[in-house]
């Protein structure tokens, strides 16, 4: 099998884990508070990934290294699951999981000033396209009634394109489960201080769901999924595998339906499918 092959279905398996993020912090932070839920979440998957590092003997990165690091910290540990947790009390799980559409755009932009990469210029027309459905959905669909929840995604959506690059771009050399295992050591001693500082008083009040959400996002969301996404990103090209992300509202409208009971209008419907029908386009010019 092709390198590049593999590169699309390790992206896939990575989307796919992904998808799942946004409904399932809509479930937990109904119980949690976002700051705790993130700096949680970025805990259990931190000692994980502090444990995985520690048993394969894993070497320490190069100083040179860290400010990479701690980018792809601030991006996928830090930024987009609090920033997202923050929007998730001002808008619904389906809505939010639309903004998604823009990450492949955020991602190809953060590939070409990060990782070197030069798609085509009919690749730009494609991703502009697929970006032009989300926002116009956005803008159309509800931008007036929850503008604070709408900016707080597209800020999560730019800092996770960030954190997407450089994590891939770090990935070619430290591998992709070290690179997150690493982002998540190097946030530790911040996310673990402030995670005891938020603790709720009495967890009584947290069900089952909210319990069921936070072990997703901790264990998928924060780690698993990102050994297939870099893995992915790295072998197949961090523009070109980064267009799977266009697929990721179809599996998360999906599971807001099913899980949240949340309606999926064919206006959403319609707007993510525009989306994907861009991305055949711009994998074709993505090299």
């Amino acid at each position: 099998m092709k390198t590049s092959t593999r590169g699309w279905i390790n992206g896939f398996i990575g989307v796919a884990i992904f998808a799942g993020s946004l409904p399932a912090t809509r479930i937990a932070v109904a119980d949690f508070d976002p700051t705790f839920l993130t700096c949680a979440r970025a805990t259990i998957a931190a000692v994980l990934g502090l444990a995985l590092l520690v048993l394969l003997r894993q070497p320490r990165p190069q100083l040179a290294d860290l400010p990479s690091i701690a980018v792809t910290a601030l991006g996928c540990v830090v930024g987009f699951p609090l920033l997202t947790a923050l929007a998730l009390q001002h808008v619904t799980a389906a809505h939010s999981i639309v903004f998604v559409g823009l990450l492949p755009l955020c991602t190809a932009v953060f590939a070409v000033l990060r990782g070197g990469e030069r798609p085509r210029p009919p690749f730009w027309l494609f991703s502009l396209l697929g970006s032009a459905f989300v926002v116009g959905y956005a803008a159309w669909g509800g931008i007036e009634t929850s503008l604070r929840g709408d900016l707080l995604m597209l800020a999560a959506i730019v800092l996770c394109g960030l954190g997407y690059a450089e994590g891939a771009r770090l990935s070619r050399t430290l591998g992709g489960w070290q690179v997150i295992s690493w982002a998540l050591v190097l946030a530790l001693p911040a996310m673990l201080a402030i995670t005891v500082w938020t603790t709720p008083a009495s967890l009584r009040h947290v069900g089952v769901p909210a319990w069921l959400g936070l072990a997703y996002v901790s264990l998928f969301s924060m780690l698993i999924g990102f050994v297939f996404w870099y893995r992915g990103l790295t072998q197949g090209g961090i523009a070109a595998v980064g267009q799977l992300q266009l697929l990721q509202p179809f599996m998360g409208l999906g599971l807001a339906a099913l899980l949240l009971h949340e309606n999926v209008s064919w206006t959403m419907l319609a707007v993510t499918l525009g989306a994907v029908i861009c991305v055949g386009g711009a994998k074709r010019f993505a090299r």
